[in-house]
């Protein structure tokens, strides 16, 4: 059942990434009713960013109240490792933070209750509730980008661990592998993630390209490089995958991420290679993820609307006055 007055009701719900920042007015069904695009100033240090960011809440609670609706709370997806239930951003290289109360800090600063999401697990749980996981209560999400990570959701509930689940891209793959930047060698993400495609076919074909999205271009024309870079890739995901499946045994694995794009040419070969690795256990279905950059932003109104439905949670904080010289 709907909330008395939920017609002129909305969140806020803003995802925040390395490079922008996407924010929306949702209703209650999730409908985009405003959104909004801006640079996120990460070279201009933490506090900037924090900066940023308030200042876009309240610009979107402002539009919010231009079209007289009323915003019930602010949902926040960041990167990093985020404990949502302190409410803190643990630790972000991309961003600067460390042990930062960003909700207590977002809240004095924009006067909205503001519930914190970490940006995979808010876009999974996009995707098991509108996605491509939708109707199933066992969900592994894994974006491949920039870097790898996972969301883990398991009989409908995200694992959260205080902040440290689903780090799928520091699987050690190749125990004598490249040094990766968390300090161990051969995880996945020194294999597997966009960046590190790119970098291996760079290496092996003396070629500089901008990304995996070019290597994968390259398949269809019969390069060997991409195809030897491509696979190793494919085996190396492969392999992550297959432990994650005899640990948490998902109905469906959910693909997403730039290298999703490729479609087949990564799907294809990559169920192939894992359904080789599985003997006993349930064998997931492997699809692309289906909302696409959206899914931290939609993620973040559910966070929003489920903080707002907690009755617990005030409707607004006040605004701390302002010290004047």
């Amino acid at each position: 059942m709907r909330n008395t007055g939920d017609e002129r009701a909305c969140v806020i719900a803003l995802d925040v990434g390395g490079t922008s920042m996407k924010g929306a007015l949702l209703d209650r069904d999730l409908k985009f009713l405003r959104t909004v695009r801006r640079a996120t100033p990460r070279r201009s240090g933490p506090d900037a960013v924090i900066t940023e960011i308030a200042a876009t809440l309240r610009s979107l609670d402002r539009d919010a109240a231009e079209r007289g609706l009323a915003v019930r709370s602010a949902g926040l997806a960041v990167p990093g490792i985020v404990d949502e239930e302190r409410a803190t951003a643990v630790h972000s290289v991309n961003l600067g933070w460390r042990d930062v109360p960003l909700a207590a800090v977002l809240e004095g600063t924009s006067g909205l209750p503001v519930a914190l999401e970490h940006d995979v697990r808010a876009g999974g749980a996009a995707e098991c509730r509108l996605g491509a996981g939708r109707g199933a209560q066992n969900v592994l999400f894994v974006p491949v980008g920039t870097g790898i990570s996972a969301a883990v959701f398991c009989d409908g509930r995200p694992v959260r661990a205080g902040g440290y689940a689903g780090e799928l891209g520091h699987v050690v793959v190749e125990p004598d592998g490249e040094a990766c930047a968390c300090g161990a060698r051969g995880c996945l993400e020194t294999v597997a993630s966009a960046a590190a495609i790119a970098a291996a076919y760079g290496a092996r074909s003396g070629r500089q390209v901008d990304g995996a999205a070019a290597v994968a271009a390259q398949l269809s024309h019969g390069d060997p490089d991409a195809q030897a870079v491509w696979d190793r890739a494919v085996e190396a995901l492969a392999t992550a995958l297959a432990s994650a499946v005899t640990l948490l045994a998902p109905e469906v694995v959910v693909l997403g991420g730039g290298l999703a794009e490729a479609g087949s040419r990564l799907l294809d070969p990559l169920r192939a290679s894992l359904a080789r690795r599985l003997t006993f256990q349930r064998k997931p279905e492997l699809v692309r993820a289906a909302l696409g950059d959206l899914a931290g932003c939609l993620g973040a109104g559910l966070s929003a609307w489920h903080a707002a439905d907690d009755t617990r949670t005030p409707r607004r904080r006040p605004i701390p006055a302002v010290p004047t010289s």
